[in-house]
């Protein structure tokens, strides 16, 4: 036999004989009602001040060097890079790059860092979960682990190649580069133009005409 349709009205009659004696209706007022929304604020984590650190090392048959890219929480970019004048294997130069950045680092009392590197070798050594035999990368490896008693908080991340590219640019360049030991070398500036140099906008001046004999100068 069909089921026969019950009324909405048998059911709420139903409940309504059923209901507890203790039963106290809610209260629907809103007594704040120019509040729009109500969120709960939550306090600044670590990972929302965490800095970052990328590092990287280039060998090759010029030179050896080193780059490494501090970020801070805001996305400032801290760059530092070095020129390896002693010979070193490609592990011994990522080592290298990964102390520089993090003593960089530890001199700005940075707490909470994040470390990538694109050298899978290094990083998973420094994660604990690779070894090594070699008495150079032994004490590369434990002079880190002596660095990083200096954070609350750091943690060791890899990260393909095409994405460590600052890091990689500045290494090679440090590798590349001849510098003349008894000439004091400047910092090396980068700016980045937007737009074309022709596209840029020129403040106008006032013009002044001066005389002089038979020719006219007119400074912009």
């Amino acid at each position: 036999m069909n089921q026969k349709a019950v009324k909405g009205s048998a059911i709420a009659d139903f409940l309504a004989s059923r209901a507890l004696e203790d039963y106290v209706p809610l209260n629907f007022d809103f007594p704040n009602g120019d509040l729009m929304y109500v969120a709960t604020a939550e306090a600044d984590t670590q990972e929302s001040n965490a800095w970052k650190l990328n590092f990287d090392g280039a060998s090759n048959a010029v030179s050896n060097g080193i780059g490494t890219v501090l970020v801070s929480p805001d996305g400032d970019h801290y760059s530092f890079t070095s020129k390896l004048n002693f010979d070193c294997t490609n592990n011994m130069a990522e080592y290298e790059a990964c102390i520089m950045g993090i003593r960089a680092a530890i001199k700005r009392k940075i707490k909470v860092l994040k470390v990538y590197g694109d050298f899978a070798f290094v990083i998973y050594q420094l994660k604990g979960e690779w070894e090594t035999r070699d008495p150079k990368l032994i004490s590369y490896r434990k002079l880190v682990l002596e660095l990083i008693e200096e954070f609350n908080d750091i943690t060791f991340c890899y990260l393909p190649q095409d994405e460590n590219q600052i890091a990689d640019d500045l290494a090679t360049l440090a590798s590349m580069i001849k510098v003349n030991k008894q000439e004091d070398v400047k910092p090396i500036q980068m700016s980045i133009y937007e737009a074309p140099a022709r596209c840029l906008t020129l403040t106008k001046k006032k013009k002044k005409t001066t005389t002089l004999g038979i020719k006219t100068y007119c400074d912009m």
